[in-house]
């Protein structure tokens, strides 16, 4: 298995609150929310959070070209931004990467960010760009996933010594703001509105041999349940796309993402209590709350996920990148269990031992 050599962030320039997107949503539909409404709205565990325009551009129409537009310059600014810290972080260079990931489900565009990238940052030109669309929520988690089989398997088309491993570059971007469609203002959409945000992580993953003590990938998992396709995801609507959220995705926690994960844990001969405190997408505050349950007494708290979602709200795909990142800061000693939900309707899960190193 793999090791992470670094995490980065990236974030847009504007911020909002929570309580100006109340305002923001009375404006747009032209009367004040009722008591209930603005309560179920503000009960999403979010105090602020980033988006890649000032809030006053949301209550304006646009169509496909001018968010496409967007997308790629933002996009492109963001992934530019944390991909040169996450190099840093791991004392690398552009030419030491021999694969660049980019999992993005909110926009795209063709030639790809990361084949954009390769000039802008000197990355070799033999350098694979992978990009990944349709993830969702669990792209941070899988993305990972996917970059620890590249990091560790032989690609014989990279210029690199047979088994010697590989450096990947994993970048996660989702502007979910440029999705917001306020020609519509029934109760799915002012939740989306609510609850999704803008942000970029990188992250270098590597299975070259390690000079000191990283945190080294464990084991994953994956699990896509039948008929569950209208829980989560995108259907393309006039100016964007239009979400689909289901509403009992905290139930589905409980009923069925617990007994999935307890299993993975068991196959891996450990149990919750043998955990740290995990990294888990954190979805919404009625999400967090369920995984809060599910993990109880036996890992403490999940306050890192909690905390990433009050300060930075629901950014889908980089948003696990941001909880792994603070609770790697805090040098923790037990394995930590990733998780993230997403369209399909599918669970990823993870292993990360913190203490393992490649050579031990």
């Amino acid at each position: 298995m793999s090791y992470i050599k670094s995490i980065a962030t990236a974030l847009p320039d504007y911020q909002v609150s929570q309580e100006e997107v109340l305002t923001i949503l009375a404006r747009a539909r032209g009367a004040e929310l009722s008591a209930r409404l603005r309560q179920i709205l503000g009960n999403s565990g979010i105090d602020r959070r980033y988006l890649a325009k000032p809030a006053e551009y949301y209550l304006q129409g646009r169509g496909w070209q001018e968010r496409s537009a967007i997308y790629a310059q933002t996009g492109m600014a963001l992934a530019k931004n944390a991909s040169e810290k996450a190099l840093a972080q791991a004392s690398l260079k552009a030419r030491d990467i021999d694969a660049i990931i980019f999992v993005s489900t909110t926009g795209t565009v063709t030639p790809s960010i990361p084949s954009a990238l390769i000039k802008e940052l000197g990355f070799r030109e033999n350098v694979q760009t992978i990009p990944v669309f349709g993830y969702g929520c669990a792209g941070g988690l899988l993305g990972l996933r996917l970059a620890n089989q590249l990091a560790t398997q032989l690609a014989t088309q990279l210029t690199v010594a047979a088994n010697d491993g590989h450096n990947i570059l994993m970048i996660a971007l989702e502007l979910c703001s440029l999705s917001y469609d306020y020609s519509q203002f029934d109760k799915k959409n002012m939740i989306a509105t609510s609850l999704f945000a803008d942000g970029c992580a990188a992250a270098i993953v590597s299975g070259k041999e390690d000079q000191g003590y990283s945190p080294i990938f464990r084991a994953f998992d994956q699990k896509t349940w039948p008929n569950s396709r209208d829980m989560m995801g995108w259907d393309i609507g006039e100016t964007g796309f239009d979400l689909v959220l289901a509403r009992d995705i905290p139930t589905f926690v409980s009923r069925d993402f617990a007994p999935f994960c307890d299993a993975f844990l068991e196959r891996e001969g450990l149990s919750r209590k043998q955990m740290g405190e995990p990294a888990c997408h954190p979805g919404g505050g009625r999400v967090v709350d369920a995984l809060d349950d599910y993990f109880g007494d036996d890992v403490g708290n999940i306050d890192t996920t909690r905390n990433v979602l009050r300060h930075h709200g629901n950014m889908s795909s980089p948003t696990i990148l941001f909880i792994l990142k603070d609770l790697l800061a805090g040098n923790p000693t037990k394995p930590i269990v990733m998780t993230a939900l997403g369209p399909g309707f599918t669970a990823a899960v993870g292993i990360l031992d913190p203490e393992r190193a490649m050579h031990g």
